[in-house]
């Protein structure tokens, strides 16, 4: 039985930060891939950022590159996403997924097999 659990989001002014994070329960926690994704009202979900199963290699989308850091807690079992810099286009449900992706393959949500409920981040201009 795998769960994962979001907590972090709320409401914030443009400028502002939030922490998301992910506490997941799941073995081998760092033999997986743990990508965030976020899905703004009408729009396709979409990456944001990786933090690879080989525990080195983090990606992240260009619209989010030097205001997102995506890292983990290999004791708590929890990843989690700061984000500073907080723009009203980061008006999103933040949902973070595991999985084992080929390298090719991590920025698709097909790739991953668990997948949290989401947490709402809006960010007011």
């Amino acid at each position: 039985q795998v769960q994962l659990v979001e907590a972090g989001g709320g409401l914030v002014q443009a400028g502002g930060s939030l922490t998301l994070s992910c506490a997941a329960t799941i073995t081998d926690f760092s033999d997986y891939t743990w990508t965030w994704f976020r899905q703004a009202p009408g729009k396709d979900r979409e990456f944001v950022a990786t933090f690879f199963r080989n525990n080195v290699n983090t990606y992240y989308a260009d619209s989010v590159k030097g205001r997102f850091t995506i890292w983990r807690d290999h004791a708590k079992n929890t990843v989690y996403l700061q984000m500073t810099g907080l723009q009203p286009e980061d008006t999103a449900v933040y949902y973070c997924a595991a999985g084992r992706p080929r390298l090719s393959f991590l920025r698709y949500e097909t790739s991953y097999a668990y997948w949290g409920q989401g947490t709402q981040v809006t960010v007011s201009s």
